[in-house]
């Protein structure tokens, strides 16, 4: 057949027998360019050498591929690898480094190429005398003498390296001189590559960082005079407000701003003062009407759930600890459970009221103080019944919205984890089937993401910057933080997968390394959460439970 192949043909194109390997120029300039690399003004123990080589038995494919390469090589290399066979005598190695160390110290070359020529060539006569007085000290005879020529060579070559070398690093200490807070180069005789238009310095790096931090605080305080502009304005627009929001609300406006995105604050600035005081003032009547007559009712098995919850919550976070902060919070849980009676009392409610407190506490401290840590005991009561009522008021509202997932059997939570399963399945095919092949059930994890909205994954602060956006999203908290989870289960993938057995998975969906996380992790998170809302919130049916 024409199409076969010919083995002939493989041995004649093979590229150790072949001219047109790499290395070699296909020219008219072949043959000058090997009489030029066999001449031996330029290496005549290489040529030699090789010659001998092709006259023995011996000769092989490598040594002819070898010898058509050699052309890869400059034409002026071939006298740098002949000094490298030099042995240099200490004490010519020792003048050539004093030589070296003397130009450095004067550092008084011009710019000028004609100066750095007489410079060079006296440095010349300076190593003929000193060859002069070297050869004669060591003439016994002829090899030692040629040795000397080779070494002054080299001694000539040093001191010329050094001179330019001295030269580059005055003009590049000069440009960072003349460049304004300028930092100083790192070691002498830094090189400038003469291609660039501008040499690269460490400043310029700096400025880049002092310019995108301080654009990054114009931005944010941009975004804090839109913010007080619409919170200002004599009924807030709950739309631009959402939109203004999602991204993340500014600590100082965060307060006024989640009871507002809550439902719970009117828009209208004239009436809000008085709506918070009578607010308070209806919070605490619950409290004289349920709470102080706790033990007398039909509740106290409810009270003393709470009453060992409160103490273990957040742990780590010194504001919970203290005992009027954990007073406050069995009050809200206790007259939300009596005032839901269709959900009651579920453990992990008490998470949820963890940020509500925490950001309407902000309110009252000082800007500089650390709100995690702050002594409560320091406010009036005052104020720390605002705070508390606020609290209490914005959670109601909250529960509203999820309220399926604390009624008997939590049927919310059950739909939703069987959401995410379908959903991991359609977006992320090999975590779903590694998690059903060492018989990871969704229940078992995700649980407790649905049914603490993801606290107990996350620190406070990422909790409060996450709600930000869920504040800002409508149904946030039910339908939005379903993509969230999605998103935060994607996000563990490849580490998921690395695990290979049961407790393997067990343990690092418990453990999921988020202690450093910071804003900028949240912010990707809920990026990716709304484009899978985008691509699947207006198709429900995908999401549903696949008939087996």
């Amino acid at each position: 057949m024409q199409n076969s192949y010919d083995v002939s043909d493989n041995k004649s194109i093979s590229w150790k027998k072949s001219d047109n390997v790499p290395g070699r120029p296909v020219s008219s300039t072949t043959q000058n360019l090997h009489l030029i690399r066999d001449s031996k003004s330029i290496s005549p123990k290489k040529t030699s050498s090789k010659s001998k080589h092709r006259k023995t038995s011996s000769s092989s494919s490598f040594q002819e591929f070898q010898d058509s390469t050699e052309d890869a090589w400059d034409i002026g290399d071939d006298e740098f690898c002949l000094t490298t066979d030099v042995p240099i005598h200490s004490k010519v190695a020792q003048s050539t480094a004093m030589k070296v160390l003397s130009n450095h110290s004067k550092g008084t070359l011009p710019f000028s190429n004609t100066s750095v020529s007489n410079n060079s060539t006296s440095d010349t006569n300076k190593t003929n005398s000193s060859e002069i007085s070297v050869s004669s000290k060591y003439n016994d005879n002829s090899n030692i003498r040629s040795y000397e020529t080779k070494a002054a060579a080299l001694q000539r070559l040093a001191t010329q390296k050094s001179d330019i070398s001295l030269e580059e690093h005055r003009i590049s200490s000069t440009i960072s001189n003349n460049a304004p807070n300028a930092a100083p180069l790192p070691g002498p005789g830094i090189g400038i590559r003469q291609t660039h238009k501008k040499p690269p310095s460490l400043f310029n790096t700096q400025n880049l960082s002092l310019s995108s931090s301080a654009g990054s605080s114009e931005r944010e305080a941009a975004r804090l005079e839109l913010f007080h502009k619409l919170l200002n304005s004599q009924n807030t627009d709950l739309k631009e407000l959402r939109k203004l929001s999602w991204p993340g609300i500014p600590a100082k406006v965060r307060p006024v701003t989640w009871k507002l995105l809550s439902g719970y604050l009117p828009t209208c600035l004239e009436r809000r003062e008085s709506f918070l005081q009578r607010r308070k003032e209806e919070y605490h009547s619950f409290i004289r009407r349920y709470y102080d007559v706790r033990s007398e009712d039909l509740h106290h098995e409810t009270y003393r759930q709470i009453h060992i919850d409160v103490p273990r919550m957040s742990p780590l976070v010194p504001l919970f600890q203290q005992e009027i902060v954990q007073m406050a919070f069995e009050r809200i849980l206790y007259i939300l459970a009596i005032r839901h009676p269709a959900s009651g009392y579920v453990q992990g409610m008490n998470d949820l009221v963890t940020p509500f407190f925490v950001v309407f506490l902000q309110d009252f401290i000082p800007p500089e103080a650390d709100v995690e840590s702050y002594d409560v005991s320091k406010l009036d009561s005052e104020s720390l019944q605002q705070v508390e009522a606020d609290s209490y008021w914005c959670m109601a509202k909250l529960l509203d919205g999820i309220q399926d997932n604390y009624t008997f059997a939590q049927p919310g939570i059950q739909k939703k984890v069987h959401m995410l399963k379908e959903l991991i399945q359609r977006i992320d095919a090999p975590l779903h089937n590694h998690l059903k092949k060492h018989s990871i059930e969704y229940l078992q994890f995700s649980f407790r993401w649905m049914n603490n909205l993801l606290m107990r994954e996350l620190p406070l602060a990422c909790t409060i910057r996450l709600w930000d956006t869920y504040l800002s999203e409508p149904n946030g908290f039910s339908n939005f933080h379903l993509y969230v989870c999605a998103a935060f289960l994607q996000y563990w993938s490849r580490e998921l997968l690395h695990e290979k057995d049961f407790q393997g998975l067990m343990l690092t969906l418990q453990n999921l390394p988020t202690l450093h996380w910071s804003d900028n992790e949240i912010s990707l998170l809920v990026a990716e959460a709304y484009r899978l809302k985008y691509m699947f919130d207006d198709a429900p049916n995908h999401l549903q439970p696949r008939e087996s």
